[in-house]
């Protein structure tokens, strides 16, 4: 029985795409894991027909994904970057409180640090934290809650910027971590949300964001409702390039929608997104996604090439498990990160090896896992072209660069 709506409690969910079942994507296994059996949970996106919100069943538990955590922000140039911007353009005064939710390695409030200004991390994953605390970034352990919210204000008082980058698809509590939000916030404060629109991912086939970490996935109809939920006001909205295509939203305790929030309210009702119109025919796209790739692999291990992987992202664990990709078609992929060095891709048991391997073993091609990274990695991996490899990416459809 699917389980209801997790922002409405409707039980009117229609389904979206079905991509089998696969492992969590950031499980990442060690060479001892190998012969032990791995859990795989059912991978199905549905659309909620009465407030249009996309979202997968809670199967797992944010505990069991963020307690200890492979994912260090700081590992991509172009994220540190984003994050300076950010703070950069921010009209922020010396004496402002500045609080980020899955602040994660310091990536952003570093910046905040380097002002002088007071600051906040609440970052669940221990090991992640950590690493912020190294930088000098206070952070506290901890998931977002009303009650944790409630105390970081009791005790820090309120803040005057909320930053949530990149985790409000990553929490089934949706409705909870939306009043955390505002226990945080000043009356008068803003709250910054980051996160991946649903418009692109269906219009640009990024379906490979769809991942047992991410419980749902935003409209700016469906955030707009989910904010309300929690006490919030949309008041503002911007498009970013991040992920593919993210939305901005700021929100505060009161306040009206600008234009822009209407702007962006038409182009999805254009595409059909708050009506069953928009989905039909996702499904078989993802299906020619996963055609053209598998083709592609199957042709170059027929005629001898040579085809590794660049990157270990959650998204790309989505993409090789949906299309059965193996070390016989794929022979290793590499990551920045050395937390990752020495294991294995979940499902699909790739090698995960250091970046300096594809220089030493010059391989045809290079699968591009982190296509949401392209300019930075195709600068990156430009030493490809010195002995005629290319770069190959697989979304929103194959391209042989």
């Amino acid at each position: 029985m699917t389980a209801p709506c997790r922002l409405c409690g409707s039980a009117n969910l229609v389904g979206v795409v079905d991509l089998g079942a696969t492992p969590p994507c950031e499980l990442f296994l060690t060479a001892d894991q190998l012969d032990l059996p791995e859990v795989t949970y059912p991978l199905h996106l549905r659309v909620c027909t009465e407030c249009w919100l996309a979202q997968i069943p809670p199967l797992i538990t944010p505990e069991e994904t963020f307690t200890e955590y492979a994912y260090f922000s700081s590992f991509s140039t172009f994220w540190v970057e984003h994050a300076r911007e950010f703070v950069a353009a921010r009209d922020l005064g010396d004496d402002a409180f500045v609080v980020e939710v899955a602040s994660n390695d310091g990536y952003l409030l570093q910046h905040v640090v380097a002002q002088g200004i007071r600051c906040l991390g609440i970052e669940p994953s221990a090991n992640v934290g950590q690493a912020a605390r190294d930088k000098g970034v206070p952070t506290l352990t901890a998931f977002l809650t009303p009650e944790t919210g409630a105390a970081v204000r009791e005790e820090h008082g309120p803040a005057d910027l909320v930053v949530a980058n990149n985790v409000y698809a990553h929490i089934p509590d949706v409705i909870g971590f939306t009043k955390g939000l505002r226990a945080l916030v000043a009356d008068d404060g803003l709250v910054s949300i980051e996160v991946q629109h649903l418009l692109t991912l269906i219009e640009l086939n990024q379906y490979d964001t769809i991942y047992h970490e991410h419980f749902q996935y935003y409209t700016v109809a469906s955030a707009q409702r989910a904010l309300a939920s929690g006490g919030l006001t949309l008041v503002d909205v911007e498009l970013l390039p991040t992920h593919g295509g993210s939305i901005r939203l700021w929100a505060r305790p009161n306040g009206e929608p600008s234009e822009r929030v209407t702007e962006v309210l038409a182009r999805e009702k254009a595409a059909g997104l708050h009506e069953l119109s928009g989905y039909a025919d996702f499904g078989a796209r993802v299906a020619r996604v996963r055609r053209d790739l598998l083709r592609f692999l199957v042709d170059a291990s027929a005629e001898g090439k040579t085809v590794v992987g660049y990157g270990a992202p959650g998204k790309g664990n989505t993409l090789l498990n949906h299309c059965g990709i193996r070390p016989d078609l794929l022979a290793y992929t590499v990551d920045r990160n050395p937390y990752k060095h020495g294991r294995f891709t979940p499902g699909t048991r790739i090698p995960i090896l250091a970046p300096e391997r594809i220089a030493e073993d010059r391989p045809d091609y290079v699968l591009v896992l982190p296509w949401n990274l392209r300019d930075e990695l195709t600068e990156q991996l430009s030493y490809v072209r010195d002995w005629g490899g290319k770069l190959v990416f697989p979304i929103p459809s194959l391209e042989i660069v």
